[in-house]
């Protein structure tokens, strides 16, 4: 461990931090949407119907989701600079091979295998993301921080769509997947050189570790591996409050997931948009969903500094964005390209607004298990990436319309505010008693202050 300098200001490595999380981030979505910007295309090229497609788009899911435990335990031993920047390099070195899979005997099998892969190699991002904020955030500035890499998702829909759009224009759909593979292995690079924990960061000073941990902050969670417990993991699991949570985010990950991977297909096939003004068109939603998620973390925090409870500061934007995202089902009952984007745009925005599970994570989460409580959280909120995809393609196949997976989609934002409302509770910090030679009792509650 390097020595931290002294001095009476604190320096503020922190932000250096946030930002290459962001933008790593960013990639983290970019490389997940290539699919969906290269459907309608591959589609054409390949003869994917839809239900074949919804497969394709949730094979990512399924290996993303399966693999959240294992990626959490093996985030808790080796520490988020290490796993997360290799797992960046090798999700875009698959995302790069994907331009590729018209060359295969079986093209679906061959994009189904590397998705199912990329979503093995993504499965750490987010604990990862969670874990390096909370070590270097204290818990009045996380709400903020925590937002801004959640928005990097919207960021990322808003300015590389009409990106991708160009290039499957311009060179095909193939294209799409090279550049961004490519600079995703770059960025790799630009992580390791950067991104360090904070007692080992030689340009962070004592009084940001002082500042970081009088917040509630927890700058020493990297100093040593957490051994792993199945003990901890059920009483993670067994908790009321992280059932809710989780139960949240999946209602959550449901509204993500329909931009993800069928909102492009949504707009040509349902409204009769070109792929053109599809590329411009699908970039305003998440504007306002990266808008939303500031405006979320902003308002959470500083309702905490106001004095309110960290119950009501975390669950009001989280409550009022899940009821508002509901709207999205009025552009069943409009073919006005105005109105269609200005109702997405307010369903993305309100969804930005809620997206504050992650915050909750690191306020609640047992100290010496935040990966694995993280792992077990994305584990939950992203069995919705498997089921959204094939659930609309199927309804699509059966019902020939998108309007039932409308309903779909709004009626996980009222689930997910009902879970808030009622199976959450107050928040508190889960403490295990699990010091060596002790067994492993229920989580009980300690208040997050």
């Amino acid at each position: 461990m390097s020595q931290l300098q002294t001095s009476a200001k604190p320096t503020r490595v922190r932000y250096l931090i946030l930002a290459m999380i962001f933008i790593v981030t960013v990639f983290n979505y970019v490389d997940r949407a290539t699919l969906s910007v290269a459907a309608p295309a591959m589609r054409h090229d390949l003869g994917f119907d839809a239900v074949m497609m919804g497969i394709a788009f949730s094979a990512f899911g399924w290996a993303y989701t399966s693999m959240q435990l294992p990626g959490g335990i093996i985030l808790d031993r080796y520490g988020s600079r290490l796993v997360l920047g290799l797992s960046l390099v090798l999700w875009s070195a698959l995302t790069f091979v994907q331009g590729f899979v018209d060359l295969f005997s079986s093209a679906f099998l061959a994009l189904f295998v590397l998705r199912f892969l990329m979503g093995v190699a993504e499965s750490p991002a987010f604990p990862a993301n969670n874990r390096l904020t909370v070590m270097w955030f204290p818990r009045q500035e996380r709400g903020l921080a925590t937002a801004v890499f959640q928005s990097a998702q919207y960021f990322a829909l808003a300015v590389f769509t009409p990106l991708m759009v160009w290039l499957l224009g311009a060179f095909g759909w193939q294209h799409v997947f090279f550049w961004t593979g490519a600079a995703g292995i770059l960025l790799g690079f630009v992580w390791f050189a950067l991104v360090r924990e904070p007692r080992k960061d030689h340009r962070v000073n004592q009084a940001e570790i002082d500042h970081i941990e009088a917040g509630g902050g927890l700058p020493n969670l990297g100093d040593a591996p957490t051994p792993f417990s199945w003990a901890r993991v059920k009483a993670i699991g067994g908790n009321r409050m992280m059932l809710g949570v989780y139960l949240g985010q999946f209602c959550l990950t449901t509204i993500t997931w329909f931009f993800l991977t069928w909102f492009p297909t949504y707009l040509i096939e349902a409204k009769g948009m070109s792929m053109l003004k599809v590329g411009l068109v699908a970039a305003i939603p998440p504007v306002a969903g990266c808008l939303g998620g500031v405006i979320g973390g902003v308002w959470s925090d500083w309702l905490l500094r106001r004095g309110h409870s960290l119950t009501f500061a975390r669950k009001l934007p989280i409550i009022t964005g899940l009821l508002l995202s509901s709207s999205i089902v009025i552009a069943n009952y409009t073919q006005s390209v105005a109105v269609v984007t200005l109702v997405m745009s307010i369903a993305f925005f309100a969804k930005g607004v809620g997206n504050l599970g992650w915050c909750i994570v690191g306020d609640v989460s047992p100290k010496r298990a935040m990966g694995v409580s993280g792992a077990m959280f994305n584990f939950c909120g992203n069995i919705a990436s498997i089921i959204t995809p094939i659930a609309i393609g199927v309804l699509i196949n059966e019902l020939g319309s998108f309007d039932a997976a409308l309903m779909y989609v709004a009626a996980m934002g009222l689930l997910g505010a009902f879970a808030y409302l009622v199976i959450v509770g107050p928040l508190k910090r889960l403490e295990l008693d699990d010091e060596p030679g002790q067994p492993l009792p229920e989580a009980v509650a300690e208040p997050a202050h």
